[in-house]
């Protein structure tokens, strides 16, 4: 007791620097507990008078030799988080006496450099990262999204998408993330296609209409592959989220037969009939053709776009019980063949033409990727 008295009177006198050291030995101290239980009770009120320090320097030390404790005396960690920021730093950084209500409040308060501190906390919790994802800051936000041990809920990623998504560092950020949901994933592919679509460069070189097309088929292009590296579990609710989007087109459930995404079509299958996934799964495993065309029928798809959907099922079924080999290229001609649009063929053609156009642009554009695909392939060799 009579140390702490000498102390807090050695304080009235001493240097800056002689005070700083002095507060960070005396809370190194405290925090060791081997104090006797009256030494420890004046420590710690002679810790609180250190909070009135006319120095931020003294404080700044105090902080940071009590951010990392738990055992710091809680009514001195408030008022150094509540201190000015290079005070409150090392506190709002790391300090575990800090409740996830004490978090949330600060984010609250709007400041971006103490709620990029928080952001950019350890282990940070759900709660937290939602306080942020609503409230915060661009900045704040991007340091949440770089910060891989956060607990970060899809609402949230959903979110930061809505109030910040037309900046290029959060996309990437956020599109480089192995939590980020597949709905939200997808509305970043459909934003960075609008960006480019907007881009004056863009619409200069092609025109808006043209740019308008080109966005469009990229982005059905991007989903497609979206698709191909999402977990099967995650199905429903990308199908959902088109859904809700309006995107799932005619022109895209035609590409995604063609492509052989067979169960993600079975779910949108489900989606637009409302039949169990169980019977539509056995339909497309099985089913005659009669028995899909009802199907589809039930879909909402118009009747001419049936007989392409029909033969590619089959072909797709062909090829996953090993009897031939085929891919989007020999499906999406088949497709064409299907309608009477190949060679030259007449008839069906002038009533489905704008269907006869998508196959067509799906064969070339597998064309294309094939194409790619073994140019570099000899490029390799």
């Amino acid at each position: 007791m009579q140390v702490v008295q000498h102390f807090l009177k050695w304080t009235q006198t001493a240097k800056v620097a002689e005070r700083a050291g002095a507060a960070a030995a005396l809370a190194r101290a405290y925090l060791d507990g081997e104090l006797p239980f009256e030494d420890r009770y004046a420590a710690e009120a002679a810790l609180t008078a250190l909070l009135d320090d006319p120095s931020s320097k003294v404080r700044s030390a105090l902080a940071e030799a009590l951010s990392m404790s738990r055992h710091a005396p809680v009514q001195v960690v408030a008022a150094l988080a509540a201190d000015q920021p290079d005070v409150a730093a090392p506190i709002l950084a790391r300090s575990p006496v800090l409740s996830d209500p004490d978090l949330i409040d600060r984010v609250a308060d709007g400041r971006g450099g103490t709620q990029c501190l928080i952001a950019r906390r350890p282990q940070l919790s759900m709660s937290v990262s939602a306080a942020i994802a609503e409230v915060g800051s661009l900045e704040a936000c991007l340091a949440l999204a770089e910060n891989p041990s956060a607990d970060i809920a899809a609402v949230s990623f959903r979110r930061m998408i809505e109030r910040h998504g037309s900046n290029a560092p959060l996309r990437e950020a956020l599109a480089a993330d192995p939590r980020l949901p597949s709905d939200c994933r997808h509305v970043l592919l459909t934003q960075l296609g609008e960006a480019l679509r907007d881009a004056p460069l863009v619409r200069a070189l092609v025109g808006a209409a043209r740019a308008e097309k080109l966005t469009r088929d990229a982005c059905i292009r991007a989903s497609l592959t979206l698709i191909e590296t999402i977990d099967p579990e995650e199905h429903g609710a990308m199908v959902e989220h088109l859904r809700i989007r309006g995107d799932l087109t005619t022109s895209f459930i035609v590409r995604l037969v063609a492509h052989g995404k067979i169960d993600f079509f079975g779910h949108v299958l489900m989606t637009l009939t409302g039949q169990p996934l169980a019977r539509i799964s056995g339909l497309l495993v099985n089913g005659r053709d009669l028995a899909m065309a009802a199907l589809l029928q039930k879909a909402g798809l118009a009747k001419p776009v049936h007989r392409p959907v029909i033969r590619a099922l089959s072909v797709w079924r062909e090829v996953a019980q090993g009897k031939r080999l085929a891919g989007a290229q020999e499906v999406s001609w088949l497709m064409l063949e299907s309608i009477g649009a190949t060679r030259g063929q007449s008839g069906p053609v002038q009533d489905a033409a704008e269907l006869a156009g998508l196959l067509r642009s799906i064969h070339l554009d597998a064309l294309r990727e094939n194409a790619r695909v073994q140019a570099h392939a000899i490029a390799a060799a």
